[in-house]
């Protein structure tokens, strides 16, 4: 029995022994991490310099509007509201300017206008002064070509005791022979100091050899002692009898007020107002010939020499107006133009060259530029030719046009960021007989005008063999650079632009 038990236990030990165990169930395998993405390699820090950022939109351009009217003395008055401030400026606007001056007397009516604030209805030149300076301003005077300008800005609750003593010098004016006296002296002493500004001295000989001297255009505002010396009290009342009156004037009034506010001022303090002066007739359109005269103004030892070439242009309204605006700007008018990158970004003859058209009541000067080194000035003047040549045998670009349209256009709000410039930009609407809409015209002139026009417009204008060239600098280095280059003969002015060799169109009077 014993046996059997035990072989029973060794059977099952056995079966123990060779039975084998259960396998474990599988373990379910860990998920796969992410693969690791290859690290980039670092920017450059600069890289971002290699793409120009794209321009924001441009704001929208608002324009000043004008509204005229007119008294029945013939007075003009001209308003432009801007409300956002209690502040107005009020002037008065005089169509006649230094145009109008006789033959000879250069400098008559920015000495008369001048005079106007030497002492006016009743008051000497101190106590008009200090009635001024109770409102806190200070007037100003400007006289220009094709007219001038007296003005104040003022808080609006002192426009009406500010029209009250504009009304008394535009009107009441003193004339006292002290206070002429001391103005003449005054101008004379300024022009004194101007003579030894070579840019003067350029812009004097080049208004005589564009124009002639005996043309309206044909000298400067304020005149030469020569001209001034011989002035005078006289003469400064019969140009007032003259030219200024109601129907020669306009009101100004920009600001915080509104239309009948300044009807009603102008009625107020200038209604009664009486003269016979009258509008002035446009200039007329001076001849262009072909250059056969350098005229220079010598002035030994400097360091730099002026040049400027130039012709008579356009007058305002005149159909080439806007496309030779864009052909004067991509030749010389903003930084990035011809003239100014080859004379100062490549050849670093100079701080930098410049080109204007400016078209007046008349026919006004199509100008260009500069003032380089006196060792460069033949080659300068070189450059100058090459640049006014290649307009024709390197037409003017799209990207050039469009870069010149729209420097023009966004220039327009500078001019009207003050009460101030408003005014003015309204004045000159006045002297000019503009309509009252003539800047949205503008606008609208250079938008539409096209790259044929502007390439035409360039090619006729801008013909080097038409454009007369006036030099102010050391005669040695002149004479010996720019002789040579067979462009005229050389001829010596004097700082009025008379003649004194080989007499010309200048210095003709």
């Amino acid at each position: 029995m014993r046996r059997l038990f035990l072989a029973l236990s060794l059977l099952a030990l056995a079966a123990c022994a060779t039975t084998p165990p259960p396998e474990p169930e599988p373990k379910p395998e860990p998920a796969s991490a992410p693969r690791a993405e290859a690290p980039k390699p670092p920017e450059e820090p600069d890289a971002w310099r290699t793409q120009m950022p794209a321009a924001g939109k441009p704001p929208s351009l608002v324009l000043p509007t004008f509204e005229e009217a007119k008294l029945d003395n013939g007075l003009t008055v001209i308003v432009n509201s801007r409300r956002e401030l209690p502040l107005v400026y009020v002037g008065v606007a005089f169509a006649n300017g230094s145009a109008q001056d006789p033959s000879g007397q250069g400098g008559l009516a920015d000495l008369t206008y001048k005079m106007l604030l030497e002492g006016a209805g009743g008051k000497d030149t101190i106590a008009l002064d200090n009635a001024f300076a109770d409102l806190g301003v200070s007037p100003t005077v400007s006289v220009q070509p094709d007219g001038a300008l007296i003005g104040v800005r003022v808080l609006t609750r002192n426009a009406d005791p500010a029209l009250a003593l504009l009304s008394d010098v535009a009107r009441k004016p003193t004339f006292a022979q002290k206070d002429f006296d001391r103005r003449k002296k005054q101008q004379l002493a300024d022009l004194v100091r101007r003579m030894g500004i070579p840019w003067v001295l350029a812009q004097q000989a080049y208004l005589e050899t564009v124009f002639g001297a005996a043309h309206p255009y044909g000298h400067t505002s304020s005149g030469v002692p020569t001209s001034v010396e011989k002035l005078s009290l006289k003469d400064a009342k019969r140009f007032y009898q003259k030219n200024v009156g109601p129907k020669a004037a306009a009101l100004v009034v920009v600001g915080d007020v509104t239309r009948q506010q300044a009807v009603d001022w102008a009625k107020k303090y200038f209604g009664d107002w009486k003269g016979e002066a009258a509008l002035p007739a446009a200039p007329a359109a001076p001849a262009s010939p072909p250059r056969d005269t350098l005229y220079v103004v010598y002035k030994p030892g400097l360091e730099q020499t002026v040049v400027m070439t130039g012709r008579p242009g356009v007058a305002l309204g005149h159909p080439d107006e806007y496309a030779l605006d864009l052909a004067t700007t991509v030749f010389g008018g903003f930084f990035g133009s011809r003239l100014n990158m080859n004379l100062r970004e490549a050849k670093g003859y100079t701080y930098g060259a410049g080109a204007s058209s400016d078209a007046r009541f008349g026919v006004g000067p199509l100008t260009a530029f500069s003032q380089v080194r006196a060792d460069v000035t033949g080659p300068a003047v070189t450059e100058f030719v090459r640049e006014l040549t290649d307009l024709k045998s390197r037409p003017i670009t799209s990207k050039e046009l469009e870069s010149a349209r729209e420097g023009l256009i966004r220039s327009f709000p500078g001019f009207f960021e003050t009460v101030e410039g408003v005014g003015a930009s309204a004045a000159t609407i006045f002297q000019k007989r503009r309509p009252m809409d003539e800047f949205s015209r503008q606008i609208a002139g250079l938008e539409k005008t096209t790259p044929a026009e502007v390439q035409r417009v360039a090619e006729a204008y801008l013909n080097p063999a038409s454009m007369q060239l006036i030099l102010v600098g050391d005669p040695g280095i002149i004479q010996q650079q720019v002789g040579p280059l067979n462009l005229g003969k050389l001829t010596q002015v004097d700082v009025s632009g008379a003649a004194m060799a080989a007499p010309g169109k200048a210095g003709k009077r």
